[in-house]
């Protein structure tokens, strides 16, 4: 499963940066993004615990609407201080796992991912929690923030 986990980080950072091509065809955007989300994240029976870096009015995302509004915003977004986290067209993101612990057939990563774009490299801290459905990997929590600063 570890091996697993490995890819569907993978899969979920070229995700983000898709989602960023697609920024300017706003059809396309959207179906890429709905169809990305539904396969890489566990919405089923309301059972996703998100908890993006860059909410602080609605801090914790449940939903797969509220989920969308973080990564591409939009006309309709759910949560008003949501500007489109993955729409900053990042160029390459890469995870930097510090544990990676299998429960049956839960797994759970810890460590840091940075994104990197033209102008900016920002380094995030991330729990994400991966469970086995089907034989594929679903995210069912995903937990990120700022690294603490003194």
């Amino acid at each position: 499963m570890k091996e697993k986990i490995i890819e569907v980080q993978k899969k979920w950072g070229n995700g983000i940066i898709k989602m960023g091509e697609l920024s300017d065809d706003k059809d396309s955007l959207e179906e890429f993004t709905n169809n990305f989300l539904h396969e890489i994240y566990n919405f089923e029976g309301d059972q996703l615990l998100f908890k993006p870096s860059k909410a602080s009015e609605i801090q914790f995302r449940n939903t797969k609407e509220k989920t969308i509004s973080y990564f591409i915003a939009g006309d309709d977004r759910k949560c008003s201080e949501d500007q489109g986290f993955a729409l900053a067209k990042w160029k390459k993101i890469s995870f930097e796992n510090s544990q990676i612990k299998i429960i049956n057939d839960l797994g759970f990563a810890t460590g840091n991912y940075c994104f990197e774009n033209e102008s900016t490299k920002i380094k995030v801290e991330f729990s994400f929690g991966y469970i086995e459905i089907d034989n594929s990997i679903k995210i069912f929590l995903h937990h990120s923030s700022i690294p603490y600063k003194k």
